[in-house]
């Protein structure tokens, strides 16, 4: 598996890291509760140990039970998640990630949220 397709992740990978990230740790059957319109109990263990490949996951054995913990922090998953989508979608550029937020045809930003992210940019800009 290639760099790219390991920083990928499908939907339904996507919320079952949320699952995890939520619970510390989880049991497939856990993550079967979980998720909305839940599939198969073998397509969610399928899901799992595709996300231990991926490097996402990793398991203990509980008895009988494998229990799912993150093996990435939750903010290494969100940066890995940025890049992924800067680089697919904004020509790995963050000013047009930013531009296409501030579209008003797009995104109907408050005013106050307009300026919490002059803040963030100022904030930045002072370190």
């Amino acid at each position: 598996m290639n760099r790219l397709e390991k920083n990928q992740l499908s939907r339904r990978e996507r919320q079952i890291l949320d699952i995890i990230y939520r619970l510390g740790e989880a049991t497939a059957q856990d993550v079967q509760d979980n998720l909305p319109d839940p599939p198969s109990y073998s397509a969610v263990r399928a899901l799992l140990v595709t996300l231990e490949n991926k490097g996402m996951l990793k398991h203990t054995k509980s008895g009988r039970r494998y229990l799912y913990h993150p093996a990435i922090s939750e903010d290494s998953a969100k940066r890995s998640a940025i890049k992924n989508l800067l680089s697919t979608f904004f020509q790995g550029k963050p000013e047009n990630l930013v531009a296409s937020l501030l579209d008003p045809k797009d995104q109907k930003l408050s005013d106050e949220e307009i300026e919490n992210i002059r803040s963030l940019i100022d904030d930045k800009q002072g370190e």
